[in-house]
């Protein structure tokens, strides 16, 4: 084997290694499932069902969770196309209309995100025991950081990990994910919601800061 035909297989090698390398990627446009948030550095944990709808723009939360000593039922519609979101509150029957920072975040690796590495969650050992992963990370605005799980086949987001000096550290883990969306009306606001003021606030809340603000509500009520 001649010096020219060595160099020739080591090339291809490597070209197989540079294709074989996980990309950013995107996920589904529309999915449903269960989410558990960690936020307030710790603060405020909940945990309850997602829809999102990347195409219009559109996340609706349903979630109870324990701010403290004290349990909350939360029910979050972001409108990010319309810069608004609702807290909507079932047991009054009542709703709040709150402005929306427009900067949708979409379930995705960012371009610029590193690889930190893929792993089997679960075992390799047997078909069906684990799945395969991608670790990113990367820089918030603001002096911020996160790292993010997502699924190597699917794109499909496991956990996210923020942190920022204005809001603390903030972890989404998401499970259970069905593909479309299961109930349109899902992002449709209550019929009570419609006679609703918008509050004024001197900077709209981020999609991280809308459940921070539900936090700072209830503290005041207790």
């Amino acid at each position: 084997m001649t010096f020219i035909s060595v160099l020739s297989i080591l090339g291809l090698l490597v070209a197989t290694a540079a294709a074989q390398q996980p990309k950013p990627c995107v996920s589904p446009p529309l999915m449903t499932g269960g989410v558990s948030v960690m936020t307030a550095n710790g603060s405020v944990m909940s945990t309850g069902l997602i829809s999102y709808d990347a195409i219009g723009q559109r996340v609706r939360v349903r979630a109870t969770g324990v701010i403290g000593s004290q349990n909350f039922i939360m029910d979050q519609l972001m409108l990010f196309n319309k810069k608004v979101y609702y807290e909507v509150d079932w047991t009054n029957m009542s709703c709040t209309k709150k402005a929306l920072d427009t900067t949708f975040i979409p379930m995705r690796v960012p371009l610029d995100a590193k690889l930190m590495g893929q792993v089997v969650l679960g075992s390799s050992s047997s078909w069906g025991m684990g799945v395969l992963v991608n670790t990113w990370y990367g820089a918030l605005p603001g002096n911020g950081q996160y790292s993010s799980v997502f699924t190597e086949i699917g794109c499909i987001p496991v956990t996210i990990t923020a942190f920022t000096p204005a809001s603390g550290w903030t972890t989404v883990s998401t499970f259970n994910w069905v593909l479309g969306s299961t109930n349109p009306l899902d992002f449709i606001p209550p019929v009570f919601c419609a006679t609703a003021a918008l509050e004024v606030s001197d900077k709209p809340d981020t999609m991280f800061t809308a459940l921070e603000s539900l936090a700072k509500k209830t503290k005041r009520e207790e």
